[in-house]
């Protein structure tokens, strides 16, 4: 792939971006949450188109990507995270999904099982073709995948995060699986986001930042700190720096979390956090911050562990009682799990709240309109009005709008999950600004965000996540993208500083 350009609505998402992968080896494709993998991967499958002007070639020859069943005709595969398998089909069945073999009109399956089996043998499979998918574990579901993509004979495979929900024996048996794909002169493109699993496996590393290309590291050049600076260094000047000269957070907890645990996502997590303080929580994809967030608020179930606020124990068993008690939640999805897009910013704000304003049964609406008036000049959401529909607004004001319905509800603590994620420039500003305004006035902050400049900037303190566990927290000065990156990576800071 060389010179490859994708731009969305307002994003420039890859900048010519090169990546060169053989036959015969393990490609390491590493970089930041949004720095460009998935997207690059996704116009080498079909599923997006370039921007004019780069070019694929496929053993020399000029490819053209306009769809994934035409990058499936040139030998490419791409098994992503959330699997895409049919749960209610057979083995065969998925397998052959698009092309079954018929006879008469009618489908074959006893061709089909047959025409699978010398594949499934291949890859050692505790399985035959007559199981149904939705009975298998994810590893095995996993080797359905990788067996469909050999069905269509696919030459480049690309791996995204495949090991993110598989046991230790059940990733060893994919990497010798992967070792033998190998063997067999196949190209692999393995995205991953653990130094281990690409120190074991990559003969070279590719390095995107930014949606730009930064260089690739050969087998022998290969090293965690050299990976995680290539990975990290962006030129901070010019963003958001909280300013820790001032107000510093009080040290009596507002919010303690001791042992909480959902039994998978989550392993046993405790952390205070201090009234007035901004504490962010930092990690990469799957490391399980919202999950956290959403143990906290109720809206997934708890399997141990205790949660204080303002030194009382709380039983939090849903949303409401969460709210209830004085703890807001911003969800990361705000379209899908936050706001009404069809309903005004009015009706949006005042959700929270309609009890207030209910006198007999019915809703006092000029006090709502007058509550949302003056959520709209306080967080300076731009709207015609406040009875525009908030579909139509900017994803900044959305979010704004998101954030004054939370903070009607008059919490003592506020999660905020991804909450610039979609907005421009101007409005992550603001909302920086309110974050900073709702920490003067004592309310304890948790701040989860794939930005790292975002989480070194706004924080006065962080805890870094991976696999479910808290693997250190940082303070001050300690606060670096590079400490951050090697703890969620699963490297000490130690190591980056050497």
């Amino acid at each position: 792939m060389s010179g490859i350009s994708k731009t969305f609505p307002g994003v420039k998402a890859l900048r010519d971006v090169s990546l060169q992968a053989y036959g015969g080896e393990i490609l390491a494709l590493m970089g930041e949450n949004g720095a460009g993998k998935s997207t690059l991967m996704k116009i080498l499958s079909g599923a997006y188109t370039a921007d004019p002007g780069g070019e694929i070639r496929i053993h020399g020859e000029l490819a053209r990507m306009g769809s994934p069943s035409a990058a499936r005709e040139a030998g490419i595969a791409i098994i992503y995270q959330e699997l895409a398998l049919a749960p209610n089909l057979t083995v065969s069945e998925n397998i052959h999904l698009g092309a079954e073999i018929r006879r008469a009109g009618m489908i074959n399956r006893a061709a089909m099982d047959d025409a699978c089996r010398p594949l499934l043998q291949r890859l050692g499979t505790p399985f035959g073709p007559e199981a149904i998918v939705g009975s298998l574990s994810v590893a095995e579901q996993q080797l359905v995948e990788i067996a469909r993509a050999l069905h269509r004979k696919a030459r480049i495979l690309v791996l995204d995060e495949p090991t993110t929900a598989l046991s230790n024996r059940e990733t060893e048996q994919l990497f010798k699986l992967i070792r033998q794909l190998r063997a067999e002169g196949i190209a692999l493109i393995y995205i991953s986001h653990r130094m281990a699993e690409v120190d074991e496996l990559a003969d070279r590393v590719s390095v995107l930042r930014d949606g730009a290309y930064v260089g690739t590291l050969e087998k022998g050049e290969l090293s965690s700190a050299q990976i995680v600076r290539m990975m990290v260094g962006r030129d901070l000047s010019g963003f958001y720096v909280k300013d820790r000269s001032h107000a510093q957070p009080e040290e009596e907890a507002v919010l303690e979390v001791d042992g909480l645990t959902d039994g998978a996502r989550v392993q046993p997590v405790s952390f205070a956090l201090r009234r007035g303080e901004v504490l962010g929580i930092a990690g990469l994809v799957g490391a399980g911050r919202t999950e956290l967030a959403r143990l906290i608020y109720g809206a997934d179930v708890r399997t141990g562990g205790a949660i204080r606020l303002d030194g009382k124990a709380l039983d939090i068993r849903t949303p409401r009682d969460a709210l209830a008690a004085g703890i807001a939640y911003l969800t990361e999805d705000r379209k899908a799990l936050g706001l009404f897009l069809d309903m005004s910013c009015a009706g949006n704000l005042n959700l929270g709240v309609l009890g207030k304003d209910a006198r007999g049964g019915v809703l006092d609406r000029a006090k709502g309109r007058q509550r949302a008036t003056g959520a709209f000049s306080t967080l300076r959401v731009r709207a015609a009005s406040t009875l525009v529909n908030v579909g139509g607004l900017s994803g900044g004001n959305q979010q704004k709008v998101l954030l004054g319905r939370l903070l009607e509800t008059g919490p003592r603590v506020i999660i905020l999950d991804e909450p610039t994620r979609g907005v421009d420039i101007g409005a992550k500003s603001e909302i920086y600004r309110i974050i900073g305004e709702l920490a003067a006035k004592g309310l304890g902050i948790i701040v989860i965000s794939s930005e790292m400049p975002e989480i070194i900037g706004v924080s006065d303190r962080v805890l870094v996540m991976r696999e479910g566990v808290v693997t250190g927290e940082l303070n001050g000065s300690e606060i670096t993208q590079e400490a951050i990156m090697a703890l969620a990576a699963g490297i000490g800071p130690s190591s980056i500083a050497a």
